[in-house]
């Protein structure tokens, strides 16, 4: 299993982010796709509208929209399966995001899903 990172979409890529997977539904604003250094866009992994617009990174609704987005990614297991894929096959796998909230954000859930 891949070492699993989670890292801002508007930071640098480097060598050691290994496999780099945007876990976003939309492409973050005013990052060009070859800056971005992107692997795989897995959009299906993201978030539904409705869960996002009703999160809006608030942290005191983080424990709730970590119930809520579990629970989207569980009728969604062809695209979870496909992050695992990703993960058995690298050694260290990133996933992208564009959240300024490094800590309530989408792409730790999904870490530590895969951890």
């Amino acid at each position: 299993m891949a070492r699993i990172r989670i890292k801002r979409a508007y930071e640098a890529p480097a060598a050691g982010d290994g496999v780099r997977v945007l876990v976003d539904r939309l492409w973050p604003r005013g990052v060009k796709r070859e800056a971005a250094s992107i692997d795989h866009w897995l959009k299906e992994l993201a978030p539904s509208a409705d869960l996002r617009k009703w999160f809006g990174h608030d942290p005191e609704r983080w424990a709730e929209f970590q119930t809520r987005y579990r629970a989207e990614l569980k009728a969604n297991p062809a695209a979870v399966a496909e992050l695992r894929a990703l993960a058995k096959s690298a050694k260290t796998l990133t996933l992208v995001f564009a959240a300024k909230d490094e800590a309530h954000n989408n792409a730790v859930v999904l870490r530590d899903l895969l951890g």
